[in-house]
Protein backbone atom coordinates (compact mmCIF):
# COMPACT_ATOMS: atom_id res chain seq x y z
CA UNK A 1 0.00 0.00 0.00
CA UNK A 2 1.60 3.14 -1.51
CA UNK A 3 0.63 6.90 -0.07
CA UNK A 4 2.26 9.71 -1.36
CA UNK A 5 1.53 13.22 -0.07
CA UNK A 6 1.63 16.60 -1.86
CA UNK A 7 0.11 20.31 -1.52
CA UNK A 8 -1.41 22.48 -3.66
CA UNK A 9 -3.02 25.54 -3.47
CA UNK A 10 -6.25 24.76 -6.11
CA UNK A 11 -9.41 22.87 -4.12
CA UNK A 12 -11.56 23.21 -6.92
CA UNK A 13 -9.25 22.09 -9.68
CA UNK A 14 -8.46 18.85 -7.81
CA UNK A 15 -11.80 17.90 -6.82
CA UNK A 16 -12.63 18.39 -10.95
CA UNK A 17 -10.22 15.98 -11.25
CA UNK A 18 -10.78 13.64 -8.31
CA UNK A 19 -14.63 12.88 -9.69
CA UNK A 20 -13.65 14.05 -13.52
CA UNK A 21 -13.31 11.05 -15.92
CA UNK A 22 -9.59 11.31 -15.97
CA UNK A 23 -7.05 12.25 -18.23
CA UNK A 24 -7.47 9.23 -20.53
CA UNK A 25 -11.25 7.96 -19.27
CA UNK A 26 -9.91 5.90 -16.65
CA UNK A 27 -12.02 6.81 -13.42
CA UNK A 28 -15.17 4.82 -12.98
CA UNK A 29 -18.10 5.58 -10.68
CA UNK A 30 -16.04 8.01 -8.55
CA UNK A 31 -18.00 8.58 -4.93
CA UNK A 32 -16.92 9.91 -1.38
CA UNK A 33 -15.82 6.93 1.28
CA UNK A 34 -14.95 8.78 3.92
CA UNK A 35 -14.90 12.55 4.71
CA UNK A 36 -14.90 15.23 7.84
CA UNK A 37 -18.65 14.96 7.75
CA UNK A 38 -20.19 12.29 5.56
CA UNK A 39 -23.21 14.21 6.24
CA UNK A 40 -22.51 17.40 5.43
CA UNK A 41 -20.23 16.74 2.52
CA UNK A 42 -21.98 17.34 -1.22
CA UNK A 43 -20.81 13.93 -2.95
CA UNK A 44 -20.80 14.94 -6.71
CA UNK A 45 -20.35 11.48 -7.52
CA UNK A 46 -23.54 9.96 -5.56
CA UNK A 47 -25.70 13.32 -5.04
CA UNK A 48 -26.96 15.07 -9.13
CA UNK A 49 -27.33 18.27 -6.96
CA UNK A 50 -23.92 18.61 -5.68
CA UNK A 51 -21.39 20.34 -7.93
CA UNK A 52 -17.59 20.85 -7.61
CA UNK A 53 -18.03 24.25 -6.42
CA UNK A 54 -20.45 23.26 -3.41
CA UNK A 55 -18.25 20.96 -2.05
CA UNK A 56 -14.92 22.97 -2.79
CA UNK A 57 -17.25 25.77 -0.73
CA UNK A 58 -17.08 23.21 1.95
CA UNK A 59 -14.11 21.98 2.37
CA UNK A 60 -13.04 25.70 1.93
CA UNK A 61 -14.87 27.25 4.61
CA UNK A 62 -12.32 27.32 7.35
CA UNK A 63 -9.86 28.47 4.93
CA UNK A 64 -12.05 31.40 4.01
CA UNK A 65 -12.28 32.25 7.70
CA UNK A 66 -8.48 32.33 8.15
CA UNK A 67 -7.67 34.40 5.44
CA UNK A 68 -9.96 36.72 6.79
CA UNK A 69 -8.28 36.66 10.01
CA UNK A 70 -4.62 36.69 7.28
CA UNK A 71 -6.14 40.28 6.38
CA UNK A 72 -6.98 38.85 2.52
CA UNK A 73 -3.69 36.67 2.54
CA UNK A 74 -4.93 32.96 1.70
CA UNK A 75 -2.45 30.59 3.28
CA UNK A 76 0.02 28.89 0.73
CA UNK A 77 -0.55 25.79 -0.48
CA UNK A 78 -3.00 24.72 1.74
CA UNK A 79 -4.56 21.99 -0.16
CA UNK A 80 -2.71 18.38 0.99
CA UNK A 81 -3.81 15.50 -1.39
CA UNK A 82 -2.61 11.73 -0.20
CA UNK A 83 -3.38 9.39 -2.59
CA UNK A 84 -3.30 5.75 -1.60
CA UNK A 85 -2.59 2.46 -3.84
CA UNK A 86 -2.79 -1.21 -2.92
CA UNK A 87 0.43 -3.21 -4.07
CA UNK A 88 0.03 -5.00 -7.75
CA UNK A 89 -1.78 -8.47 -7.34
CA UNK A 90 -3.85 -6.97 -3.95
CA UNK A 91 -7.48 -7.83 -3.17
CA UNK A 92 -9.62 -4.74 -3.96
CA UNK A 93 -10.69 -3.11 -0.69
CA UNK A 94 -14.36 -2.78 0.16
CA UNK A 95 -15.86 0.60 0.29
CA UNK A 96 -15.98 0.43 4.21
CA UNK A 97 -12.25 -1.01 4.18
CA UNK A 98 -11.21 2.66 2.12
CA UNK A 99 -12.72 4.33 4.68
CA UNK A 100 -11.04 2.90 7.38
CA UNK A 101 -7.59 3.01 5.48
CA UNK A 102 -8.91 6.92 4.96
CA UNK A 103 -9.65 7.89 8.95
CA UNK A 104 -6.37 6.22 9.80
CA UNK A 105 -3.90 8.14 7.21
CA UNK A 106 -5.72 11.53 8.70
CA UNK A 107 -4.86 10.35 12.27
CA UNK A 108 -1.25 9.49 11.51
CA UNK A 109 -0.49 12.46 9.65
CA UNK A 110 -1.87 15.00 12.08
CA UNK A 111 -4.72 16.00 9.58
CA UNK A 112 -7.05 14.96 11.15
CA UNK A 113 -6.55 13.11 14.86
CA UNK A 114 -9.31 10.95 15.89
CA UNK A 115 -12.03 12.98 18.36
CA UNK A 116 -10.45 16.27 17.45
CA UNK A 117 -13.47 18.25 16.59
CA UNK A 118 -11.57 21.52 15.41
CA UNK A 119 -9.53 18.86 12.57
CA UNK A 120 -9.10 19.89 8.98
CA UNK A 121 -11.56 19.22 6.56
CA UNK A 122 -11.02 16.21 4.37
CA UNK A 123 -12.36 13.90 2.26
CA UNK A 124 -11.46 10.68 0.25
CA UNK A 125 -12.44 10.11 -3.06
CA UNK A 126 -12.83 6.32 -5.00
CA UNK A 127 -12.75 6.55 -8.78
CA UNK A 128 -10.89 3.29 -9.18
CA UNK A 129 -10.53 -0.29 -7.69
CA UNK A 130 -6.87 0.04 -6.28
CA UNK A 131 -6.85 3.51 -4.58
CA UNK A 132 -8.62 6.16 -3.12
CA UNK A 133 -7.32 10.22 -2.81
CA UNK A 134 -7.49 12.18 0.68
CA UNK A 135 -7.67 16.03 0.28
CA UNK A 136 -8.08 18.23 2.66
CA UNK A 137 -7.39 21.66 3.15
CA UNK A 138 -4.72 22.50 5.96
CA UNK A 139 -6.65 24.86 8.32
CA UNK A 140 -8.17 23.97 11.30
CA UNK A 141 -11.80 25.37 12.64
CA UNK A 142 -9.53 27.07 15.34
CA UNK A 143 -7.77 29.29 12.48
CA UNK A 144 -4.04 26.67 13.29
CA UNK A 145 -2.28 25.15 10.92
CA UNK A 146 -2.04 21.03 11.67
CA UNK A 147 1.07 19.79 12.35
CA UNK A 148 1.90 17.68 9.69
CA UNK A 149 5.74 17.43 9.75
CA UNK A 150 7.20 14.48 8.21
CA UNK A 151 3.47 13.58 7.44
CA UNK A 152 4.52 10.94 4.18
CA UNK A 153 7.00 9.09 6.68
CA UNK A 154 4.27 8.88 9.68
CA UNK A 155 1.61 7.80 6.48
CA UNK A 156 3.66 5.04 5.16
CA UNK A 157 4.22 3.97 8.42
CA UNK A 158 0.74 3.53 9.02
CA UNK A 159 0.38 1.78 5.97
CA UNK A 160 2.46 -0.76 6.99
CA UNK A 161 0.11 -1.71 9.72
CA UNK A 162 -3.11 -1.66 7.70
CA UNK A 163 -1.08 -4.18 5.23
CA UNK A 164 -0.64 -6.56 8.22
CA UNK A 165 -4.12 -6.15 9.66
CA UNK A 166 -6.17 -6.34 6.43
CA UNK A 167 -3.42 -9.24 4.73
CA UNK A 168 -2.39 -7.58 1.72
CA UNK A 169 1.20 -7.36 0.49
CA UNK A 170 3.63 -5.90 2.60
CA UNK A 171 5.65 -3.57 1.64
CA UNK A 172 9.24 -2.29 2.63
CA UNK A 173 9.18 0.75 4.56
CA UNK A 174 11.36 3.64 3.24
CA UNK A 175 13.41 6.04 4.48
CA UNK A 176 13.66 9.05 2.22
CA UNK A 177 16.73 8.28 0.81
CA UNK A 178 14.49 6.69 -2.67
CA UNK A 179 14.15 8.83 -5.66
CA UNK A 180 10.94 10.32 -7.05
CA UNK A 181 8.41 8.08 -8.39
CA UNK A 182 7.38 9.46 -12.11
CA UNK A 183 3.86 11.02 -11.53
CA UNK A 184 0.99 9.99 -13.42
CA UNK A 185 1.41 12.26 -16.44
CA UNK A 186 4.85 11.65 -16.99
CA UNK A 187 3.82 8.18 -17.13
CA UNK A 188 1.09 8.83 -19.70
CA UNK A 189 3.45 11.28 -22.19
CA UNK A 190 5.69 8.08 -22.19
CA UNK A 191 2.69 5.87 -23.39
CA UNK A 192 1.78 8.31 -25.58
CA UNK A 193 5.35 8.73 -26.94
CA UNK A 194 5.63 4.82 -27.02
CA UNK A 195 8.81 4.51 -24.74
CA UNK A 196 9.11 2.12 -22.16
CA UNK A 197 10.33 4.18 -19.00
CA UNK A 198 9.75 8.01 -18.12
CA UNK A 199 12.28 10.76 -19.24
CA UNK A 200 13.30 11.15 -15.41
CA UNK A 201 13.81 7.51 -15.56
CA UNK A 202 16.02 7.34 -18.36
CA UNK A 203 17.65 11.00 -17.23
CA UNK A 204 18.35 9.09 -14.08
CA UNK A 205 19.45 6.05 -15.20
CA UNK A 206 22.14 8.55 -17.91
CA UNK A 207 23.65 10.08 -15.02
CA UNK A 208 24.20 7.20 -12.55
CA UNK A 209 26.25 6.00 -15.64
CA UNK A 210 27.98 9.29 -16.20
CA UNK A 211 28.69 9.69 -13.18
CA UNK A 212 30.42 6.48 -12.10
CA UNK A 213 32.71 7.34 -15.59
CA UNK A 214 33.69 10.16 -14.22
CA UNK A 215 36.26 11.81 -12.00
CA UNK A 216 35.01 15.07 -11.73
CA UNK A 217 32.65 17.65 -12.23
CA UNK A 218 33.72 18.39 -16.21
CA UNK A 219 34.14 14.40 -16.90
CA UNK A 220 30.15 14.56 -15.84
CA UNK A 221 28.96 16.99 -17.49
CA UNK A 222 30.50 16.65 -20.63
CA UNK A 223 29.92 12.84 -20.84
CA UNK A 224 26.18 13.73 -19.82
CA UNK A 225 26.80 16.32 -23.15
CA UNK A 226 27.75 13.59 -25.69
CA UNK A 227 24.81 11.63 -24.83
CA UNK A 228 22.59 14.58 -26.15
CA UNK A 229 21.32 15.30 -22.71
CA UNK A 230 21.74 19.09 -21.96
CA UNK A 231 23.18 20.01 -19.03
CA UNK A 232 21.81 23.36 -17.36
CA UNK A 233 23.43 24.95 -14.77
CA UNK A 234 22.65 27.33 -11.88
CA UNK A 235 25.32 30.04 -11.43
CA UNK A 236 25.67 31.55 -7.47
CA UNK A 237 25.30 35.61 -8.18
CA UNK A 238 28.33 36.53 -5.89
CA UNK A 239 30.85 33.27 -6.13
CA UNK A 240 30.04 32.57 -10.21
CA UNK A 241 30.05 28.78 -8.92
CA UNK A 242 27.59 26.09 -9.94
CA UNK A 243 25.51 25.80 -7.04
CA UNK A 244 22.89 23.66 -8.73
CA UNK A 245 22.19 21.56 -12.36
CA UNK A 246 19.54 20.34 -14.08
CA UNK A 247 19.27 17.64 -17.21
CA UNK A 248 17.03 17.45 -19.94
CA UNK A 249 16.58 14.95 -22.61
CA UNK A 250 16.78 15.19 -26.43
CA UNK A 251 13.60 16.85 -27.98
CA UNK A 252 11.45 16.57 -24.49
CA UNK A 253 9.54 19.88 -24.50
CA UNK A 254 6.18 21.45 -23.19
CA UNK A 255 5.22 24.65 -25.26
CA UNK A 256 8.97 24.48 -26.76
CA UNK A 257 10.69 24.45 -23.56
CA UNK A 258 12.58 21.84 -22.46
CA UNK A 259 11.43 20.17 -19.47
CA UNK A 260 13.73 19.84 -17.12
CA UNK A 261 15.09 17.72 -13.80
CA UNK A 262 17.04 18.77 -10.96
CA UNK A 263 19.76 16.58 -10.71
CA UNK A 264 18.28 16.14 -6.46
CA UNK A 265 14.90 15.22 -7.63
CA UNK A 266 16.43 12.36 -10.50
CA UNK A 267 17.91 11.02 -6.98
CA UNK A 268 19.47 12.23 -4.09
CA UNK A 269 22.61 10.96 -4.69
CA UNK A 270 22.91 12.95 -8.09
CA UNK A 271 22.53 16.19 -6.28
CA UNK A 272 25.76 18.49 -6.86
CA UNK A 273 26.70 18.25 -2.81
CA UNK A 274 26.48 14.57 -3.43
CA UNK A 275 28.31 14.21 -6.59
CA UNK A 276 31.10 16.63 -5.25
CA UNK A 277 31.13 14.65 -1.97
CA UNK A 278 32.46 11.38 -4.13
CA UNK A 279 34.37 13.33 -6.86
CA UNK A 280 36.67 15.00 -4.18
CA UNK A 281 38.04 11.61 -2.69
CA UNK A 282 39.25 11.01 -6.14
CA UNK A 283 42.94 12.42 -7.60
CA UNK A 284 42.67 15.27 -9.53
CA UNK A 285 45.23 14.13 -12.04
CA UNK A 286 43.88 12.48 -15.23
CA UNK A 287 44.33 8.64 -15.72
CA UNK A 288 47.38 7.27 -17.32
CA UNK A 289 48.80 4.13 -18.02
CA UNK A 290 46.20 2.21 -16.66
CA UNK A 291 46.78 -1.49 -15.69
CA UNK A 292 47.68 -4.18 -17.80
CA UNK A 293 44.92 -6.80 -16.49
CA UNK A 294 41.99 -4.07 -15.15
CA UNK A 295 40.08 -7.17 -14.29
CA UNK A 296 42.33 -8.46 -12.55
CA UNK A 297 42.69 -5.21 -10.64
CA UNK A 298 39.11 -5.10 -10.39
CA UNK A 299 38.64 -9.12 -8.60
CA UNK A 300 40.74 -7.62 -6.13
CA UNK A 301 39.04 -4.99 -5.38
CA UNK A 302 35.56 -6.47 -5.16
CA UNK A 303 37.34 -8.81 -2.39
CA UNK A 304 38.45 -6.25 -0.48
CA UNK A 305 35.22 -3.90 -0.52
CA UNK A 306 33.88 -7.98 0.44
CA UNK A 307 35.60 -8.19 3.60
CA UNK A 308 34.84 -4.30 4.87
CA UNK A 309 31.17 -5.91 4.42
CA UNK A 310 31.62 -8.78 6.18
CA UNK A 311 33.54 -7.16 8.87
CA UNK A 312 31.24 -7.46 12.21
CA UNK A 313 33.33 -4.89 13.81
CA UNK A 314 33.65 -3.02 10.92
CA UNK A 315 32.30 0.87 10.26
CA UNK A 316 29.29 1.60 9.17
CA UNK A 317 30.24 4.55 7.32
CA UNK A 318 33.16 2.93 5.63
CA UNK A 319 30.52 0.01 4.74
CA UNK A 320 28.33 2.16 3.17
CA UNK A 321 30.78 3.78 0.86
CA UNK A 322 31.96 0.37 -0.64
CA UNK A 323 28.38 -0.22 -1.22
CA UNK A 324 28.57 2.94 -3.02
CA UNK A 325 31.49 2.68 -4.99
CA UNK A 326 29.76 -1.35 -5.77
CA UNK A 327 27.13 0.64 -7.86
CA UNK A 328 28.94 2.61 -9.64
CA UNK A 329 31.48 -0.53 -10.47
CA UNK A 330 27.96 -2.47 -11.71
CA UNK A 331 27.46 0.82 -14.18
CA UNK A 332 31.26 0.70 -15.40
CA UNK A 333 31.62 -2.79 -15.56
CA UNK A 334 28.58 -3.16 -17.90
CA UNK A 335 30.15 -0.62 -19.99
CA UNK A 336 33.14 -2.92 -20.77
CA UNK A 337 31.65 -6.54 -20.51
CA UNK A 338 31.98 -8.62 -23.20
CA UNK A 339 28.57 -7.77 -25.63
CA UNK A 340 26.69 -10.97 -24.65
CA UNK A 341 26.95 -9.99 -20.74
CA UNK A 342 26.53 -6.17 -20.93
CA UNK A 343 22.42 -6.00 -21.20
CA UNK A 344 22.05 -8.33 -18.16
CA UNK A 345 24.91 -6.19 -16.51
CA UNK A 346 22.98 -2.94 -17.03
CA UNK A 347 20.07 -4.22 -15.90
CA UNK A 348 22.25 -5.65 -12.32
CA UNK A 349 23.30 -1.96 -11.93
CA UNK A 350 19.83 -0.41 -12.33
CA UNK A 351 18.49 -2.62 -9.65
CA UNK A 352 21.01 -1.73 -7.49
CA UNK A 353 20.53 1.95 -7.72
CA UNK A 354 18.52 1.47 -4.36
CA UNK A 355 20.79 -0.25 -2.78
CA UNK A 356 23.47 1.70 -2.78
CA UNK A 357 22.77 4.62 -0.31
CA UNK A 358 20.81 4.66 2.90
CA UNK A 359 20.28 7.32 5.64
CA UNK A 360 23.83 6.46 6.65
CA UNK A 361 26.28 8.80 4.93
CA UNK A 362 28.85 7.04 3.01
CA UNK A 363 32.73 7.38 3.34
CA UNK A 364 34.07 7.61 -0.01
CA UNK A 365 37.69 7.78 0.27
CA UNK A 366 37.31 3.87 1.29
CA UNK A 367 35.38 3.10 -2.14
CA UNK A 368 37.86 4.70 -3.86
CA UNK A 369 39.56 1.61 -4.83
CA UNK A 370 36.56 -0.34 -6.38
CA UNK A 371 35.30 2.87 -8.19
CA UNK A 372 38.71 3.09 -9.64
CA UNK A 373 39.13 -0.21 -11.05
CA UNK A 374 35.41 0.08 -12.34
CA UNK A 375 36.86 2.91 -14.14
CA UNK A 376 40.06 1.37 -15.53
CA UNK A 377 37.60 -1.10 -17.57
CA UNK A 378 36.83 1.60 -19.59
CA UNK A 379 40.20 2.31 -20.53
CA UNK A 380 41.95 -0.99 -20.01
CA UNK A 381 43.33 -2.77 -23.50
CA UNK A 382 43.03 -6.48 -21.82
CA UNK A 383 39.75 -8.50 -21.56
CA UNK A 384 40.78 -11.05 -19.87
CA UNK A 385 39.61 -14.36 -20.88
CA UNK A 386 37.94 -16.33 -18.16
CA UNK A 387 39.15 -13.77 -15.71
CA UNK A 388 35.51 -12.21 -16.24
CA UNK A 389 33.90 -15.11 -14.72
CA UNK A 390 36.12 -14.44 -11.46
CA UNK A 391 34.85 -10.94 -11.59
CA UNK A 392 31.28 -11.96 -12.37
CA UNK A 393 31.79 -14.61 -8.98
CA UNK A 394 32.96 -11.33 -7.07
CA UNK A 395 29.98 -9.30 -7.68
CA UNK A 396 27.96 -12.21 -7.01
CA UNK A 397 29.63 -12.37 -3.54
CA UNK A 398 29.03 -8.71 -2.94
CA UNK A 399 25.85 -8.09 -4.20
CA UNK A 400 24.83 -10.61 -1.45
CA UNK A 401 27.27 -9.10 1.27
CA UNK A 402 25.74 -5.89 0.66
CA UNK A 403 22.18 -7.38 1.17
CA UNK A 404 22.83 -8.84 4.38
CA UNK A 405 24.43 -5.78 5.48
CA UNK A 406 21.40 -3.75 4.74
CA UNK A 407 18.77 -6.67 6.25
CA UNK A 408 21.39 -6.42 9.45
CA UNK A 409 20.34 -2.81 9.97
CA UNK A 410 16.47 -3.44 8.97
CA UNK A 411 17.22 -0.95 5.34
CA UNK A 412 14.34 -3.05 4.05
CA UNK A 413 14.25 -1.50 0.49
CA UNK A 414 18.30 -1.88 0.14
CA UNK A 415 18.08 -4.98 0.93
CA UNK A 416 15.38 -5.79 -1.55
CA UNK A 417 17.33 -4.51 -4.54
CA UNK A 418 20.71 -5.98 -3.39
CA UNK A 419 18.74 -9.05 -3.47
CA UNK A 420 17.44 -8.60 -6.90
CA UNK A 421 20.97 -7.79 -8.03
CA UNK A 422 21.88 -10.31 -6.65
CA UNK A 423 19.96 -12.81 -8.78
CA UNK A 424 20.48 -11.38 -11.78
CA UNK A 425 23.99 -11.49 -11.21
CA UNK A 426 24.11 -15.36 -10.12
CA UNK A 427 22.35 -15.76 -13.71
CA UNK A 428 25.10 -14.07 -15.79
CA UNK A 429 28.25 -16.01 -13.72
CA UNK A 430 26.31 -19.08 -14.09
CA UNK A 431 25.29 -18.49 -17.84
CA UNK A 432 29.08 -17.58 -18.56
CA UNK A 433 30.47 -20.44 -16.42
CA UNK A 434 28.40 -23.72 -17.22
CA UNK A 435 30.21 -24.03 -20.32
CA UNK A 436 33.78 -23.34 -19.08
CA UNK A 437 33.01 -25.94 -15.99
CA UNK A 438 31.36 -28.84 -18.84
CA UNK A 439 34.85 -28.43 -20.38
CA UNK A 440 36.71 -28.69 -17.66
CA UNK A 441 34.78 -31.72 -16.14
CA UNK A 442 35.09 -33.18 -19.35
CA UNK A 443 39.03 -33.14 -19.34
CA UNK A 444 38.83 -34.69 -15.35
CA UNK A 445 42.24 -36.55 -14.99
CA UNK A 446 42.63 -40.12 -14.25
CA UNK A 447 41.04 -41.41 -10.91
CA UNK A 448 44.44 -41.91 -9.54
CA UNK A 449 45.71 -38.30 -10.08
CA UNK A 450 42.07 -37.16 -8.93
CA UNK A 451 43.19 -39.33 -5.17
CA UNK A 452 46.43 -37.78 -5.25
CA UNK A 453 44.64 -34.09 -5.69
CA UNK A 454 42.62 -34.69 -2.75
CA UNK A 455 45.58 -35.87 -0.54
CA UNK A 456 47.25 -32.37 -1.14
CA UNK A 457 43.81 -30.97 -0.25
CA UNK A 458 43.33 -32.45 2.63
CA UNK A 459 47.05 -31.49 4.05
CA UNK A 460 46.47 -28.03 2.21
CA UNK A 461 42.55 -26.40 3.22
CA UNK A 462 41.74 -29.24 6.15
CA UNK A 463 39.21 -26.72 7.29
CA UNK A 464 37.19 -26.52 4.09
CA UNK A 465 38.21 -30.12 2.88
CA UNK A 466 34.84 -31.38 2.93
CA UNK A 467 33.13 -28.55 1.59
CA UNK A 468 35.32 -28.66 -1.82
CA UNK A 469 34.62 -31.97 -2.23
CA UNK A 470 30.71 -31.82 -1.94
CA UNK A 471 30.83 -28.95 -4.90
CA UNK A 472 29.95 -30.39 -7.91
CA UNK A 473 32.44 -28.36 -9.36
CA UNK A 474 35.27 -30.46 -7.93
CA UNK A 475 36.00 -32.74 -10.84
CA UNK A 476 36.88 -28.94 -12.85
CA UNK A 477 39.27 -27.98 -10.08
CA UNK A 478 40.76 -31.01 -10.48
CA UNK A 479 41.03 -30.52 -13.96
CA UNK A 480 42.48 -26.92 -13.23
CA UNK A 481 44.86 -28.39 -11.26
CA UNK A 482 46.43 -30.78 -13.67
CA UNK A 483 46.33 -27.63 -15.81
CA UNK A 484 48.51 -25.59 -13.36
CA UNK A 485 51.07 -28.65 -12.44
CA UNK A 486 51.39 -28.97 -16.33
CA UNK A 487 53.40 -25.63 -16.50
CA UNK A 488 55.05 -26.47 -13.72
CA UNK A 489 53.10 -25.04 -10.54
CA UNK A 490 52.32 -26.99 -7.16
CA UNK A 491 49.24 -27.81 -6.75
CA UNK A 492 49.69 -27.25 -3.03
CA UNK A 493 51.09 -23.92 -3.96
CA UNK A 494 48.87 -22.75 -6.16
CA UNK A 495 45.86 -24.16 -3.58
CA UNK A 496 47.18 -22.18 -0.91
CA UNK A 497 47.27 -18.84 -2.98
CA UNK A 498 44.13 -19.02 -4.60
CA UNK A 499 42.58 -20.05 -0.68
CA UNK A 500 44.58 -17.05 0.53
CA UNK A 501 42.59 -14.49 -2.19
CA UNK A 502 39.16 -14.57 -1.04
CA UNK A 503 37.60 -16.59 2.41
CA UNK A 504 35.63 -19.50 1.62
CA UNK A 505 33.45 -20.04 4.71
CA UNK A 506 30.57 -17.73 2.73
CA UNK A 507 31.69 -19.32 -0.61
CA UNK A 508 28.27 -21.13 -1.54
CA UNK A 509 30.97 -23.02 -4.18
CA UNK A 510 34.08 -22.63 -3.22
CA UNK A 511 35.78 -24.95 -5.62
CA UNK A 512 34.55 -22.68 -8.18
CA UNK A 513 35.88 -20.11 -6.30
CA UNK A 514 39.41 -21.78 -6.24
CA UNK A 515 38.62 -22.37 -10.16
CA UNK A 516 38.89 -19.04 -11.17
CA UNK A 517 41.45 -17.67 -8.92
CA UNK A 518 43.92 -20.91 -9.32
CA UNK A 519 43.60 -20.07 -12.84
CA UNK A 520 44.50 -16.45 -12.82
CA UNK A 521 46.61 -16.90 -10.41
CA UNK A 522 48.99 -19.41 -12.45
CA UNK A 523 48.60 -16.80 -15.64
CA UNK A 524 50.24 -14.47 -13.71
CA UNK A 525 52.81 -16.48 -12.67
CA UNK A 526 53.50 -17.72 -16.29
CA UNK A 527 53.03 -13.98 -18.01
CA UNK A 528 55.54 -12.98 -15.58
CA UNK A 529 58.58 -15.73 -16.06
CA UNK A 530 57.89 -14.94 -19.86
CA UNK A 531 58.60 -11.78 -18.70
CA UNK A 532 61.94 -12.75 -17.06
CA UNK A 533 63.06 -14.62 -19.73
CA UNK A 534 62.28 -11.99 -22.07
CA UNK A 535 64.83 -9.93 -20.45
CA UNK A 536 67.27 -12.12 -19.82
CA UNK A 537 67.49 -12.87 -23.43
CA UNK A 538 66.78 -9.51 -25.02
CA UNK A 539 63.87 -8.03 -26.71
CA UNK A 540 61.96 -10.24 -29.36
CA UNK A 541 61.61 -8.10 -32.71
CA UNK A 542 57.94 -8.66 -32.69
CA UNK A 543 55.21 -7.84 -29.88
CA UNK A 544 52.79 -10.82 -29.36
CA UNK A 545 49.81 -9.67 -26.90
CA UNK A 546 48.65 -12.10 -24.38
CA UNK A 547 45.87 -14.35 -25.81
CA UNK A 548 43.10 -13.02 -23.69
CA UNK A 549 44.08 -9.34 -24.81
CA UNK A 550 42.38 -6.68 -27.58
CA UNK A 551 43.36 -4.24 -29.31
CA UNK A 552 42.34 -1.01 -26.98
CA UNK A 553 39.54 1.00 -27.82
CA UNK A 554 39.44 4.46 -28.78
CA UNK A 555 38.17 6.17 -25.78
CA UNK A 556 38.63 9.60 -24.14
CA UNK A 557 40.59 9.44 -20.84
CA UNK A 558 38.84 13.09 -19.47
CA UNK A 559 39.24 16.92 -20.77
Amino acid sequence: MVPDVSTGSDSRGLIAYLFGPGRRDEHTNPHIVAAWDMAGAPDPGRDPAATYSQLARRLDHHVDLRTRELGGKKPPQHVWHCPVRTAPGDRYLSDAEWAEVARRVVHATGIAPDGDERACRWIAVRHAEDHIHIMATTVRADGRVPRTHRGGQRAQAECRKIEKEMGLRQLKKGDATAPKTPAGAERAKAERQGRAVTTRAWLREQAHTAAAASRNEEDYFSILTDLGITVHTRIGPETGDVIGYSLSAPGDTAAGVPVKFGGSKLSPDLSIHRLRERFTTQPAAPLTAPPAHPWRQAERSLRTAHAVLTDPNGDAHQAQGEIAAFGDFLHTAALHAPRPLRAEMQAAASAFNRANRSMIRADHQVGHALRKAGQELLYGTNSAGDFVIAVLAATVHLALAAARWHEQRDHQQQAASARQTHARLCSTYEAQAAPVLSELIRRAPPAETVTRYEGILRATLPAQVDRILADPAWPALTAALRRAEAVSHSPASVLTAAAEGRELDTAEHPAQVLIWRLDNASSRRLAAARASSTMATGPSTSTVMPADSKTPPSRRRGR
